[in-house]
């Protein structure tokens, strides 16, 4: 099951893992994004389940699983890819878009993950692989929910994987840095007004600021999602792993 999985790197993780032979749910609150994503997976022969679903709402939440396990009897692999970004500035007299932020990244994965965990097997190499940031290493002015919640998945990343490694579960985190999606050019318009630059001035210090001198592509956070969730990982649990073109050695 992968949260925000219609579009981006969720859609990417879902591909790579379908044609490693998956059973990929799509889970999402877009209905056209969840249509797309089924016709793209479909037309491959990758075999899929689209949900709609909410992260911030339980009952979504819960409906949604059930589907999940009354069409294949487990959820093995969960990816808490679903979040929402943006400048939440400190002196900002509405409130609503930190509140937004944290109720999408942190209570909507403390939510998928809970219910998840009831029906995820024991000793069947159930996975729990968060997508973070490399926000949740360092901080950047203007955008202290967005830092709060990528920090945050990091701590109950290591928590949680304490708390189920007696079922065989593990449990960790990756942070992507720049990666070239809807969301990051987003971010890019965004950040560039508020410094008062153009896009292409702002976009041309981002990828300065990335030793490799490029942006990631989705595929290859896929990659390494992939990875954490074979048989290959299976010793690594309660790590926050960097994948960011050595934008952070932490």
């Amino acid at each position: 099951m992968v949260t925000g999985g219609g579009t981006g790197i969720g859609k990417a993780i879902g591909l790579k893992l379908a044609q490693d032979g998956a059973k990929v749910a799509i889970a999402s609150r877009n209905r056209a994004h969840l249509a797309a994503a089924h016709a793209e997976f479909s037309s491959l022969g990758l075999t899929n389940l689209t949900v709609r679903m909410d992260v911030t709402r339980k009952e979504d939440i819960q409906r949604g699983v059930a589907a999940i396990v009354g069409q294949w009897g487990a959820i093995q692999i969960l990816v808490n890819n679903a979040g929402l970004s943006g400048l939440s500035l400190i002196d900002d007299p509405d409130d609503s878009r930190w509140y937004r932020i944290l109720d999408t990244n942190l209570n909507g994965m403390y939510l998928v993950t809970k219910e998840v965990l009831k029906c995820m097997p024991n000793h069947s190499a159930g996975r729990v692989i968060n997508i973070s940031s490399v926000l949740g290493k360092f901080g950047v002015s203007g955008y202290t929910a967005y830092c709060t919640t990528k920090h945050g998945m990091i701590g109950f990343t290591r928590a949680l994987a304490l708390e189920v490694v007696d079922r065989g579960i593990t449990v960790n985190t990756i942070c992507p840095g720049w990666v070239d999606t809807e969301m990051a050019t987003q971010g890019i318009n965004e950040t560039a007004v508020f410094q008062g630059i153009s896009p292409e001035e702002f976009r041309a210090q981002a990828v300065a600021g990335v030793p490799i001198k490029r942006f990631l592509e989705a595929s290859e956070v896929a990659e390494l999602t992939c990875y954490l969730a074979s048989d290959l990982a299976q010793g690594i649990t309660g790590q926050a792993i960097n994948i960011c073109g050595g934008q952070t050695m932490v």
